[in-house]
């Protein structure tokens, strides 16, 4: 029986008006749910995508990013300022701050909060760049081109440092690890991306750590003191499902919520999509929490089918994709490097385009391409579909990818 012939007047609730939580009112109702569909943001704001904080907004490009979607037309209820602290599955209800909201379908997609700097809470001067009022914050620090320490050399840290850059601040970035996006790729491809900071007038200090922050100084492990008119803290983030504890939902070890492959949790009537979720990939035969904006655009679509029923239940097995802007350079990744056993260079990494591909027994199963949309494309598809390819095409950077196969 589908969630929607079990329906009542409670309905679909979504916690979490982020993209995740948006995109699956908008395709509960494109996919025929009539039902009543309640979504519960945390924050004021109306509903809006944060790719562009760290660029247009930040820069003062763009006041906002607001999601064009008419909730009162598609009959959506959106509830905004309104924290949810709790879940209670026998009475099938979430407690807010205003009082306990009903539901007969919940969803899960509170996302990620970003980790903060230990010993930085309350230091004036210091940032977190998640939220549309974080961003309203640095924006006019920015204008000021003070000296700025960035903490953190993996993505988020240098989308950071390069639109400080832009704005004309001096930028160091401080990352503990030995190398940049330590965690994220191998350190043979990370190389000639920690490059990229010099070139761009950034210092960047690896194996670096912060013993301690005050106002206009970061204080590091090894004595060094460096000036900061503003720090900006970029070290990760950790799905937000702190307020599920005791609900009966299950939780994996880096806390997220531990989704079957049709997105259900261990609770009935009780799904999970987006940055706050993991899941089991067939595809890669290991479990996913992807942190990135497509995963938060594709999942619900699945979510929203196996609700609304009336057909075979979908299982969720997307191959990951997400892009960075950096320095003046576009990267992309699409699909999971961790099972591969060989990586193949396809151009010059020292150039301004090329692209890593990984095969595992001769399939390609994750890219990664600077300034080479092309082969991102056609990788992903030659991912989907699992096929096999010749090293001797992939790794001449004039074959065409999908001229590559085997």
């Amino acid at each position: 029986m589908s969630e929607q012939t079990e329906q009542t007047q409670s309905g679909v609730v979504i916690v979490g008006a982020g993209m995740a939580g948006v995109q699956t009112a908008v395709a509960l109702r494109e996919q025929g749910f009539t039902g009543p569909v309640t979504l519960l943001g945390a924050e004021p704001h109306q509903p809006y995508d944060r790719p562009p904080l760290s660029k247009a907004v930040l820069l003062g490009k763009a006041e906002d990013s607001a999601f064009d979607v008419d909730f009162e037309a598609l009959g959506i209820g959106l509830r905004l300022g309104v924290e949810v602290t709790g879940l209670r599955a026998g009475a099938r209800e979430v407690d807010t701050e205003a009082g306990p909201v009903p539901y007969d379908v919940l969803v899960l997609a509170t996302g990620a909060r970003p980790l903060t700097l230990p010993g930085s809470d309350g230091v004036p001067g210091v940032h977190l760049l998640r939220t549309l009022d974080d961003a309203a914050r640095l924006r006019p620090v920015l204008a000021k081109a003070p000296p700025v320490v960035v903490v953190g050399a993996g993505w988020i840290g240098a989308e950071f440092a390069t639109a400080a850059r832009e704005a004309g601040c001096p930028v160091t970035v401080v990352e503990a690890a030995e190398r940049v996006l330590a965690g994220a790729v191998p350190a043979e491809v990370a190389e000639p991306m920690g490059r990229w900071y010099a070139e761009a007038g950034a210092e960047l200090l690896t194996g670096a750590r912060v013993a301690s922050v005050e106002e206009g100084r970061v204080h590091l492990a090894d004595g060094r003191t460096l000036p900061a008119g503003a720090v900006v803290v970029g070290i990760g983030a950790r799905p937000a499902t702190d307020w599920l504890a005791g609900s009966g939902v299950e939780l994996g070890p880096d806390g997220s919520v531990t989704a079957d492959a049709h997105l259900r949790t261990s609770l009935p009537g009780v799904y999970a999509v987006g940055d706050c979720a993991s899941f089991p990939s067939a595809r890669y035969g290991e479990r996913l929490l992807v942190h990135h904006w497509d995963n938060a655009l594709q999942g619900p679509r699945v979510l929203a089918a196996n609700v609304v029923g009336g057909g075979p239940v979908e299982a969720y097995d997307p191959v990951p994709y997400f892009w960075s802007e950096q320095f003046g350079r576009f990267v992309q990744y699409a699909g999971h490097h961790g099972a591969a056993d060989r990586m193949v260079w396809r151009g010059d990494p020292a150039g301004p385009a090329w692209s890593v591909c990984w095969l595992r027994d001769g399939a390609l199963v994750a890219v990664l391409a600077v300034g080479r949309p092309r082969d991102l494309a056609q990788g992903r598809r030659l991912i989907e579909a699992g096929t096999a390819l010749t090293v001797a095409g992939v790794s001449d950077p004039d074959t065409p990818l999908k001229s590559a196969v085997a």
